[in-house]
């Protein structure tokens, strides 16, 4: 059951109609996902698409990197519409499929290099609510400290992202069959 409604443009406010309008004209080009519901607070919609913005396409992080943390993040959260999006993000970026299997399983990925590297890293934010000296210290050697406060923030970003999309009920696009299933915290 949806908790927020899809708006039309005739139900939206002055403000939620700028803020739609933003978002259209910016790289999402609509209102989808978590827009949908995030839309219903016009003035968090607009500070929460433009971190999204920067942290999807602006950052310096590789493609490849941004969505193994997004999945990382959907994983944890078990966001069936984040995985469902971000799964085939990730596919497209070069993340092999065996890593976004085992990821979605629950298991240990079979990763090396800077990917095994960001994955220590986004593990050890969502069970510890913080990174250890020596993932922060790989991801600063090889990102940068500008690159490792945009990973912390991508795995926030996407945290809250999921918390949204899980408590709204929006269903999945396409009507896809859910591709996660619950793992314990």
């Amino acid at each position: 059951m949806t908790r927020f409604p899809k708006l039309t443009t005739d139900d939206m406010t002055p403000a939620q109609r700028e803020v739609a309008a933003e978002i259209a004209a910016g790289p999402r080009g609509e209102v989808r996902g978590p827009f949908i519901a995030l839309i219903h607070n016009a003035e968090l919609a607009r500070r929460v698409q433009a971190l999204g913005e920067y942290l999807r396409w602006k950052t310096r992080l590789p493609p490849k990197i941004v969505e193994l943390a997004v999945l990382v993040t959907a994983r944890r959260w078990s966001c069936q519409h984040e995985w469902f999006v971000h799964s085939e993000l990730a596919r497209k970026a070069g993340l092999p499929e065996d890593v976004i299997s085992a990821i979605r399983e629950g298991r240990e990925p079979p990763l090396s290099g800077d990917d095994a590297l960001i994955y220590a890293f986004c593990r050890e934010a969502h069970a510890t609510g913080k990174v250890g000296d020596a993932a922060f210290e790989r991801v600063v050697q090889r990102y940068g400290r500008d690159g490792a406060l945009d990973l912390l923030a991508l795995n926030g970003y996407y945290s809250m992202m999921a918390m949204v999309l899980n408590t709204a009920g929006l269903p999945l696009p396409g009507n896809a069959a859910p591709p996660l299933a619950s793992l314990p915290a």
